[in-house]
This record gives structure tokens, sequence and C-alpha cells, in this order.
């Protein structure tokens, strides 16, 4: 493949055009788009106007003549450690079926795909080993490595899986050229840190200088903000608009969903995204040529679990040492991030979690405990 090449890419499970939207920053024509909620739906037909949305990828029987990428961030609820952890056999996660469907109909050269990493270890790796065979059984090698977001300057704590699979090349040379040792905060107690309120009992799921991973929303369809301590002590969720800038959107992206829902449906589209820098890291890789072999493989076995990154072809799986964080793009704090006026956590939502932390044997800094309880005195209505 020439150096700066731009490939003609299909979105399935588009969801708000994560995936889309960094691949056609790295130069890729986005030709064709298949989504089925209505409200991102709403938002694709308004951001990408001049392409065709399909509602239904049960309902497509061949992908456009002359698709050389197809880019799928497949249902993630039956795999997700929060889900219901049904696996490849839920009607969620298992639609991602019907790629491998069209691609046995269509020679496309690239295929890439994301989830969660806990489908790495559900059922000792059910899904990666589904989807590893299926893609190899269409004659194509693959390459996965997990990515946390904040390699890419932006403060969220959020590890995805992307896998690319090669037809006729070496994956491994487009996923792997990149990477820099961890770039962890070092400090776990200061303020600002981002938690998550509707937690608690088992977890907080703390980031320093961060917020944690954006979620679709509660398991009522309830959006569910994380909340952030400030460095004065306050305690606030962001606004919608800083959720879509920290994955990588303009704000205001998806407003057009708004037409199809209320303001809280964007809660779910912002969460369930694919963050665009990383798509742009990898449309770059796509298209700017090869890096070398990776080194240091080990070949795993049958019996092996499946390590945060590894390569394969033809039966053969190997662990690759590859760093979550590709590139060294430092961020500002979420403090700092935020360009909208934050809302108080409510005073029901701060009460909640703290009788839940309170209950737990989890650990917590002393003066986010007196910073919170001073929060709940505050805001008592």
């Amino acid at each position: 493949m020439r150096s700066g090449t731009s490939l003609k890419s299909v979105g399935l499970f588009a969801g708000i055009g994560g995936f889309e939207l960094g691949l056609a920053k790295a130069g890729h024509e986005i030709t064709h788009l298949c989504e089925i909620d209505p409200a991102a739906q709403a938002v694709l037909r308004k951001r990408f106007d001049a392409v065709k949305v399909d509602e239904d990828i049960r309902r497509i029987s061949r992908l456009p003549k002359g698709t050389e990428l197809v880019a799928a961030g497949f249902p993630c609820q039956d795999l997700s450690q929060v889900g219901q952890a049904r696996g490849m056999s839920g009607e969620k996660s298992g639609i991602v079926s019907h790629v491998f469907r069209l691609l046995a109909t269509n020679r496309v050269q690239w295929v890439l795909l994301e989830n969660v990493p806990f489908m790495l270890h559900l059922d000792r790796g059910a899904a990666i080993h589904y989807v590893t065979g299926q893609l190899e059984a269409l004659g194509y090698s693959w390459a996965y490595r997990t990515v946390d977001t904040r390699s890419f300057g932006l403060p969220q704590r959020r590890a995805r899986v992307f896998l690319l699979a090669g037809l006729d090349e070496d994956p491994w040379r487009k996923l792997f050229h990149d990477g820099v040792p961890s770039m962890e905060a070092r400090t776990e107690k200061a303020p600002p840190c981002g938690f998550y309120w509707t937690e608690g009992n088992r977890g907080i799921g703390w980031a320093p200088n961060a917020i944690p991973t954006l979620k679709g929303g509660s398991g009522l369809g309830i959006p569910s903000p994380p909340a952030i301590w400030l460095r004065d002590g306050s305690i606030v969720t962001p606004e919608i608009r800083d959720a879509e800038r920290v994955q990588g959107f303009a704000a205001d992206w998806t407003k057009p969903a708004e037409s199809v829902g209320g303001r809280g449906i964007r809660w779910r589209l912002v969460g369930n995204a694919v963050t665009t820098r990383v798509s742009e890291w990898l449309g770059a890789s796509l298209a700017d040529g090869y890096g070398p072999e990776p080194g240091g493989l080990r070949a795993l076995g049958t019996r092996d679990l499946w390590p945060a990154a590894a390569m394969g072809q033809n039966g053969e799986r190997f662990e690759v040492r590859a760093s979550k964080w590709p590139v060294r793009r430092n961020p500002k704090s979420i403090e700092d991030f935020l360009c909208y006026e934050p809302r108080a956590l409510s005073h029901k939502a701060a009460s909640g979690f703290w009788q839940r932390l309170k209950a737990s044997n989890l650990d917590y800094p002393a003066d986010f405990a007196r910073d919170l309880k001073d929060h709940i005195r505050i805001s008592q209505p």
C-alpha cells in the first residue's frame, strides 16, 4: 500500500460516527453508514449529510462495490462487565455475525472492530476467540490492541480493544508501530478526580485528573454522567458538551438527536461512541505505510488467557507486548479541560453515594469524605 492511501470506508453500527469522523480526518472516504438507533441516525444524517445511512444491518445483502475498509464498533452490552454478560450468544453483541456474513460476499482488504476489554476475559475470551476465528475462516490475519483514550490528550480513562484484520496485508505492522510507557497519574488522592456516584459498593471508578469511562447510561436507561471532585472541594457533573469534547467531538455534535428524544438521550450516544482521536490515529496508520514487525512475541496455546494485545493467522496466535498508550499527548486535567459550567451533584445522588461508600470496605481520601459531607450539607433542599 502506498503512503497516503485513502480508503473507501463503510461504517457498520456507526453510532454517532466516532470511527467515521476520525477516519475522515485521516483522509479516508466514508461511502456508506448503517445504524439502527433513530437518535444516532439523526446525528449521522446531519453530520454526514452526503452519505447514505441504512437502518438495519440484517437487511443489507452486500457491501457497496469498491469498499476497502469496514469499520464496526459492534454492540458491547453482552460483553461488558456492567452488562448482562451473555457473550456472543446475546442478541446485541451477537449481531456482529452479520459483519462476517457481508465480508463473505465482498473481498474487503481491511476490517476494523472495536469493543470493551472485558470481551478478552468473559468466558475465557470466548468472544475474541469467535471473532478471530470468523476472520481467519474468511482468509484474514488479525491483530488487536487495548488502547487508553488518555494517550491522545483527552482526560478520560477509557480503555477499548481495537482489532484490525487484513486480507492480503499484515495488520500488526499497522497497529503496533507506536508506543510509549504508561502515563498513569502518579497521585490518587488530590483533586481534581473523577468518580462514579452511581457506584460505591464495590468500586468508585476513581480517575485522577480525568473522568472514568463515559457510559451509555444506567441499566434503566437514565443518563449517569460521572462526577468530578474539584480543587475547591465542590462536587459536580460535566455538561453534555464537555462530554462530547472528551470523546473528541465538537461541542453539540449530538444536538440533532434532540429531534428524536430529549437532551438526556445524548449521554447514551456519547457514552457508546468511539473516541475520534483514537480512530484518527488508526486511520493515519492505515494511510501512511508500515511499521516494523513487532518483537518479543510469545506463542499462545489454546488454553492460555487472551492478553491485552495479540496477533494471529492460520490458527496461530501470539501475545504482543504493546503499551495501551500508543502516543504521548499530555492532556489538561479534567478541571482545566471543562469549557461549560458544570452542575453540582444533586443532594439525593451525593447522599446515596455516601451511604454506599460508608457501608463498603473501599479506600478513599479523608479530604474527599470531608468535601462530600460538606456538599451534602450545603445541597440540602
